[in-house]
């Protein structure tokens, strides 16, 4: 999905975010996307892991 993004797309993503949130709540929204982000990611392993030994 992020892929087909391109750096332009990133820019405006980043600009609408900044009008939306302000410059002192950026650093905060992207530290709890990073948290979600690195549990989604630890959950899918987690679960790959436990298909592969049930087989």
């Amino acid at each position: 999905m992020l892929q087909n993004i391109g750096f332009p797309g990133l820019i405006l993503i980043l600009v609408i975010a900044l009008i939306v949130f302000g410059p002192s709540k950026l650093p905060e929204i992207g530290r709890a996307f990073g948290r979600t982000l690195k549990e989604f990611k630890d959950a899918a392993r987690d679960l790959a892991s436990d298909t592969e030994e049930k087989k």
